[in-house]
């Protein structure tokens, strides 16, 4: 069972939903430990006090803010809730809005909110009404010391609280050096805009998120497990590595000549996808009734395939062998994240 990380009550108009907040998201990270490179000893860190330099105790350890120079006002947990009961125990949604007009650099956290005991009724009049007017809700809510701005947002069968940044968080772009809106300006023709579309239009698919992976961490994996096995876990290796070239300079790029090849890449894929979907139909046994079974699907990593079925007697030719399973790495199964999808708001034009 699930732990909350807060318990309060979403309230929009007179309507007050119990609630409870949960975690939406999981870090699969490797982890890495601080070492003193001359005896290759852990680094630790310890809480002290900095008058008489002796380690502090969790529990002796109290919040205080500096209203003068070192002049302190003490403040417990329960000052924190005392200071409003009400903004500390509820979402509060103010306003409904299109999930559309939110920009996506707002968007920082996502966490799930579930009904408590026995709510789930308004629980999802809420989610319901929300999905069918094409809304979410605009709320502030207080989490520990400070108030956060989010929305409120459903799911399938979840309501998603998103904290949102401020306006004030969010930096402005005014200091990037980005190309105008004038495209003549930059050099950009027609022909190599609607060369574009038609790259993008190839490499269109529909969202999945299960076929995106960390592939990163299995690099590292990877680099890790080669110096254990060559013996090499206590030397460090600080060659320089060679920077990939990002920097044109002053080099002309054909951008033309580069998205026709992209192009030809991405027709060559698909026409492949499309072969290999008609050579799994005609496999044997997969016109006769019941006798055909479909190829095993490639297994992914960390999961074995699903082993074929064993055909009819009255079935001649045999089924289709499974596809062997991939060797999961030595870091193990990789965690699915818990994270949902996060809103991907549609670009105004």
């Amino acid at each position: 069972m699930a732990r909350a990380i807060w318990k309060g009550s979403i309230s929009f108009g007179l309507v007050s939903i119990p609630v409870g907040l949960f975690s939406a998201e999981t870090r699969d990270e490797i982890s890495f430990r601080q070492l003193d490179k001359n005896n290759l000893s852990p680094v630790g860190y310890r809480k002290y006090n900095k008058a008489t330099g002796k380690e502090v105790e969790s529990d002796d350890i109290v919040k205080g803010y500096e209203y003068e120079d070192e002049r302190y006002v003490l403040l417990s947990d329960e000052d924190l809730r005392r200071a409003n009961p009400e903004k500390t125990q509820t979402v509060d949604i103010t306003d409904f809005v299109d999930l559309d007009d939110i920009d996506p650099e707002y968007f920082d956290k996502p966490y799930y909110l579930a009904p408590l005991k026995k709510n789930a009724k308004a629980y999802a009049l809420l989610r319901e009404a929300l999905k069918r007017s094409g809304k979410v809700g605009v709320a502030k809510v207080v989490i520990r010391s400070r108030e956060y701005l989010a929305a409120v947002i459903p799911h399938n069968n979840v309501l998603i609280l998103e904290i949102l940044r401020y306006p004030h968080e969010i930096r402005g772009i005014n200091d990037l050096e980005l190309p105008g809106e004038d495209l003549e300006a930059q050099g950009v023709t027609d022909r190599e805009v609607k060369m574009a579309e038609v790259l993008i239009e190839g490499m269109t698919s529909d969202w999945d998120p299960e076929r995106y992976k960390d592939t990163y961490r299995d690099d590292l994996m990877a680099l890790i497990n080669r110096k254990i096995e060559s013996g090499q876990t206590e030397v460090l290796d600080e060659t320089p590595v060679e920077e990939p070239d990002t920097d044109a300079g002053d080099k002309v790029v054909d951008i033309m000549s580069l998205l026709k090849r992209s192009v030809e890449a991405t027709q060559t894929r698909v026409a492949a996808d499309r072969a290999a979907n008609v050579l799994d139909d005609d496999l044997p046994g997969a016109d006769e009734d019941g006798a055909g079974e479909p190829p095993a699907p490639k297994a992914r990593a960390g999961k074995a395939p699903k082993p074929a079925k064993t055909p009819k007697p009255a079935a001649a030719k045999p089924a289709a062998a499974p596809a062997p399973a991939s060797t999961p790495t030595a870091s193990g199964k990789p965690k699915s994240s818990a994270r949902p999808a996060k809103p991907r708001p549609r670009t105004k034009s």
